[in-house]
Formats: C-alpha cells, sequence, structure tokens
C-alpha cells in the first residue's frame, strides 16, 4: 500500500507587492507607492479562467501596508473584496498577508476557510541582520498572531525558514514555539520547512541553507510537532528527485500549494503535478489533492464556508 503526500491545488492573487519591510533576502517585494494595485475586475478575469480547471485555494498573498498607514483600511479592505469574489466564484481563499490586527483577523474569517503567518525564526537577533529593516518580524508579534487565530478559531499554517542566519538551536527553540501554540488552541494546520534558496532579486547573496541537513530537519520538526500537524516543504525548492523523496521518507506529509509561479520564489517554478506524480510513483508514494482547511476544522468554519465546502465534495 502507497504512502500518501497531499497537496493544494492553488492560485496566488497578489493584492500588491509593495511592502514597508525590506527583508534583506526578499525576492517578492517592491518598495511603497511603486506597484499598482490588482484590481477586482483584473482578479475577476483571472478567476474566470480557472473555473472548471482543478483550482480549489485561491491564495491572496500580500505585501505588507504599515499598520498606522492611511492606506491600511483600503488595503485591508481590498484583500476582503478578493476574498469574496474567490467565493463567489467557487473557490477557497487562504490569505497571508502579514501581521493583522486582532479586528481584521476576526473580519477575514468570514471570508477565509484558513489563513497563514510564516514565524520564520523566534531568535530576535535576525533583526540585527536580514530583518533590520523588517519592524513586522519581530518575532513575539508573529506568534502573537499564532495565538489571535487559536482565540478565533482560524485554521492556520505557519512555518521557519531556513538558512537566513539561525542556528540548529535556533531551528529546535521555533518549532518547540509552534508546538507551544497548538497544545494552547489546536490550531495549527501545518507547519512549512522552508529553505531559503538565492533568489535574482535580493540585496542578501550568503549562501542559504544546507540542504543535506534537510532530512535531520524533518524527523527533528516530526519528533518537536504534534502528530496530527502536517509537515510541509516547498518540492520545488527540491531539484533532486532521489533526495526529495528522502525527505518524504523523513516525515514530510503535504507538498502545499502548487500552482503556476511561487510568488515568494519565482526562480524556481513549480512542477506541474503530473509530473510529481511520476517522481513519488519511483517511491511508492501516491500524490493526492485536498482543500486548503483539512476536514478536522470543518466546524470552525462559518456557517456559509461550510456550505461551500459542502458542494465542493458532492
Amino acid at each position: 500500500m502507497s504512502s500518501t503526500i497531499t497537496y493544494s491545488p492553488a492560485y496566488t492573487l497578489v493584492p500588491t507587492y509593495e511592502c514597508f519591510n525590506h527583508c534583506s533576502y526578499c525576492n517578492f517585494r517592491r518598495d511603497p507607492g511603486k506597484d499598482s494595485w490588482l484590481t477586482l475586475e483584473e482578479a475577476k478575469q483571472r478567476l474566470v479562467s480557472l473555473q472548471g480547471k482543478g483550482v480549489w485555494e485561491i491564495l491572496i498573498l500580500s505585501g505588507e501596508v504599515h499598520p498606522h498607514s492611511p492606506r491600511r483600511q483600503a488595503w485591508f479592505q481590498h484583500i476582503y473584496k478578493l476574498c469574496e469574489l474567490a467565493l463567489d466564484l467557487g473557490f477557497f481563499p487562504h490569505t497571508n498577508a502579514g501581521p493583522l490586527f486582532y479586528s481584521e483577523m476576526k473580519q477575514l474569517k468570514q471570508v477565509n476557510v484558513s489563513m497563514g503567518l510564516m514565524l520564520e525564526q523566534l531568535t530576535p537577533k535576525l533583526l540585527e541582520t536580514v530583518h533590520k529593516n523588517a519592524p513586522s518580524k519581530e518575532p513575539e508579534m508573529r506568534l502573537q498572531q499564532l495565538a489571535w487565530a487559536g482565540e478565533l478559531k482560524i485554521p492556520f499554517t505557519t512555518g521557519i525558514l531556513l538558512g537566513i542566519g539561525e542556528t540548529e538551536a535556533d531551528w529546535r527553540d521555533s518549532l518547540s514555539a509552534i508546538a507551544q501554540q497548538h497544545q494552547s488552541w489546536g490550531q495549527i494546520q501545518e507547519v512549512i520547512l522552508q529553505p531559503h534558496r538565492i533568489g535574482s532579486q535580493q540585496s542578501w547573496t550568503k549562501d542559504g541553507f544546507n540542504l543535506e541537513e534537510f532530512p535531520k530537519l524533518i524527523r527533528k520538526a516530526r519528533e518537536i510537532l504534534p502528530s496530527e500537524i502536517g509537515i510541509q516543504i516547498p518540492p520545488n525548492l527540491i531539484e533532486d528527485s532521489q533526495f526529495l523523496l528522502a525527505c518524504l521518507e523523513a516525515g514530510t506529509t503535504d507538498f502545499g500549494g502548487i500552482g503556476v509561479i511561487d510568488e515568494v520564489n519565482p526562480d524556481y517554478p513549480h512542477l506541474h503535478p503530473d509530473s510529481l506524480e511520476k517522481i513519488l510513483k519511483q517511491g511508492g508514494w501516491e500524490l493526492q489533492p485536498r482543500l486548503p482547511v483539512y476536514p478536522r476544522y470543518y466546524p470552525w468554519l462559518v456557517s456559509h464556508l461550510l456550505d461551500q465546502k459542502t458542494l465542493k465534495s458532492a
């Protein structure tokens, strides 16, 4: 009997690439005021073209507008309307737009089946290096987001970024903090283990994470995290197919959202699921699509989102 690896058939909508943070390893952001926002009409055209094409998740992935910017409310309302649009067209929104106010998270729960935010790393020392110009990467602020997700009963994805100047002890501390959050609230669907890979747009040019360490880290994550939490890795960042299979053997359970473009790592395109499936069969694995909300969280969904889920599975 083959083992199963899941993934979410996904498409990413980016409301804006502008971001007040400036992480030195980022290949996504543009300076505030230097990027036009995606219009609702443009978004509708894209989403309509995806109907009937096997896409389930719409990832709303945005650069961050400063919490005290006069544009913050307009930015948030735009994200909300994009989620509404995705729902109206039969898709399942999952928003990752940086740290949000509690009130913003509460509102987005009405139009998202799940949400996410990377913890990245718990250690504050990165605020002196790669996060020096990124105030919203303050670790306690990001931990607070996980706690609020628990209080609000929002199914949540988080994770750690590897190869940005952290130590092995930092990995353990970050994973342990996530585990503690989940033990308090039960809100963590999956944890992403994301190795940093150098891209063409970043200013930080140091070598990132040593991929040879990846299976060991996956095994350590499986030891630290509660068993019901999925362990997700991005398959487009692992070029060797046999090594990818080794990462599955180490405890990986999920590949996350797979679409046309990885907006965070645009230099590393996703393989088509058919190509991934051929690789997995070599090791006796089966690739299976899933919704962006795990079944155990269906009771957390507001009623109209549950209806949406029921229609999808009918």
